[in-house]
C-alpha cells in the first residue's frame, strides 16, 4: 500500500532528528538537503572546512538506510576510479567488470572541485542519467542514487571550479554557516558524552521505503498560481540588469520540485509561496551569474535572488489554499 503524505512527513521528522543527533543547529540547512533528495535531485554542500559537510552526508546515509560510498576527488582522480573498469581475469580468460564508487545509493564527492574536468564530467553524467558507459557497455546505476557533493568556496590553487553549465545539473546549493557559540558548546559537550570520535545514527528507512516516499512526494497538489510564481521568479532572473545570464529553465523545475518536498516536511500535501521562497536560494543561486564588473560592488547570486523575490508579487493566498490533511506541522 502506498504511503500518505503523512505517513512521508513523518519520516522525514524521524530522519531529520536522527541526523541532527551528529550535526548540531543545522535544522534548516538540514531540512534543505532532505527536500532535495526527497525531490530526487543531487545537493551540492558548498562551505568552508570543518562545518559538518561530510558528517551530514554520511548521517544521511545512515539514516536513510542506504549504502554509503565516498569518493575524495583529487587532481590525479581518473573517471575509471569512479565508474569502474574492466579487468581481465586469468582463471577465466575474460575481462569482467568491477563496480566504481558510483555503485551505491548515496554517495559523497568530497571536494568535487578539485578533481579535473573530465573527471567530473564522468560523475555529472551518472547523476544525469543514472548509468555509466564503460568501453561501450551501459551500466544502470542503483535506485535511489544520489549524490552530495561538497566543495570548498574560498581555496582555489589547485582547484577546477565547476561551470555553471555543471552547476546546473545540481537541483541544490547548500550553506551550513558556522555554528553559534552555545551550539559550538553542544558539539564539544556531545563529544565528550560519548567518549569517541565516531558518531552513529539509527536507520529510520531504507532503500525501499525512501523510494516510497518520492513517490509520495509526486502527489502533492500545485496549484497553478504557484507554478507559475515560480515561472515569473526564473524569467525574473533573465532580465535583471546585475546578471550576465539567469536561470535555466532547470531553475523553475528545482524551485516546484523541492517546494513540493518542503511543503510535505511542513506538514502539507498543497505546496503554498512560501515554500517557493524557502528553497528559492539553495534552487536559484548556483544558477545565475553575476556580472564580472559588479563583484567590487557586493553584488552577490543572493543579494540578486533576494532582489527578484522582493520585485515578483507573490499569488494570494486564496488562490493558493490546497485541502488541508490535518498534519501541518507548524
Amino acid at each position: 500500500m502506498p504511503l500518505t503524505l503523512d505517513q512521508v512527513s513523518a519520516r522525514a521528522a524521524d530522519i531529520l532528528t536522527e541526523v541532527e543527533r551528529a550535526v548540531v543547529g543545522k535544522r534548516r540547512s538540514l531540512e534543505i538537503v532532505l527536500s532535495g533528495v526527497l525531490a530526487g535531485g543531487h545537493v551540492l554542500m558548498e562551505d568552508f572546512p570543518g562545518l559538518g559537510k561530510t558528517l551530514a552526508a554520511r548521517s544521511f546515509a545512515q539514516a536513510l538506510g542506504l549504502d554509503f560510498a565516498r569518493a575524495q576527488f583529487t587532481p590525479d582522480l581518473l573517471p575509471s576510479d569512479l565508474t569502474g573498469s574492466f579487468l581481465y581475469d586469468q582463471r577465466s580468460h575474460e575481462f569482467t567488470f568491477r563496480n566504481g564508487p558510483l555503485f551505491t545509493g548515496l554517495l559523497l564527492a568530497d571536494e568535487i572541485n578539485r578533481t579535473p574536468p573530465k573527471t567530473q564530467s564522468a560523475l555529472l553524467e551518472a547523476m544525469q542519467e543514472g548509468q555509466v558507459t564503460v568501453e561501450g557497455e551501459t551500466f544502470a546505476l542503483p535506485r535511489p542514487f544520489h549524490v552530495l557533493a561538497t566543495a570548498n568556496p574560498v581555496e582555489y590553487e589547485g582547484t577546477y571550479p565547476l561551470p555553471e553549465a555543471q552547476l546546473d545539473r545540481f537541483l541544490l546549493r547548500v550553506s551550513f554557516g558556522y555554528p553559534s557559540a552555545q551550539q559550538e558548546w553542544e558539539v564539544l559537550q556531545r563529544r565528550m558524552a560519548r567518549r569517541q570520535e565516531a558518531q552513529e545514527v539509527g536507520r529510520v528507512t531504507d532503500a525501499a521505503g525512501l523510494l516510497e516516499m518520492q513517490q509520495a512526494v509526486e502527489t502533492v497538489t500545485v496549484d497553478e498560481a504557484v507554478g507559475q510564481y515560480c515561472v515569473r521568479l526564473v524569467a525574473a532572473t533573465r532580465s535583471h540588469q546585475s546578471l550576465l545570464m539567469g536561470a535555466s529553465p532547470r531553475g523553475s523545475l528545482a524551485l516546484l520540485l523541492t517546494s513540493r518536498a518542503y511543503a510535505v516536511l511542513r506538514g502539507r500535501d498543497y505546496v503554498v509561496p512560501e515554500d517557493v521562497k524557502e528553497v528559492a536560494h539553495a534552487a536559484l543561486d548556483h544558477r545565475v551569474t553575476v556580472r564580472p564588473e559588479l563583484w567590487m560592488n557586493d553584488v552577490s547570486a543572493a543579494s540578486v535572488v533576494d532582489s527578484v523575490l522582493g520585485s515578483v508579487p507573490t499569488p494570494a493566498a486564496a488562490m493558493t489554499a490546497g485541502p488541508r490533511t490535518g498534519f501541518e506541522r507548524p
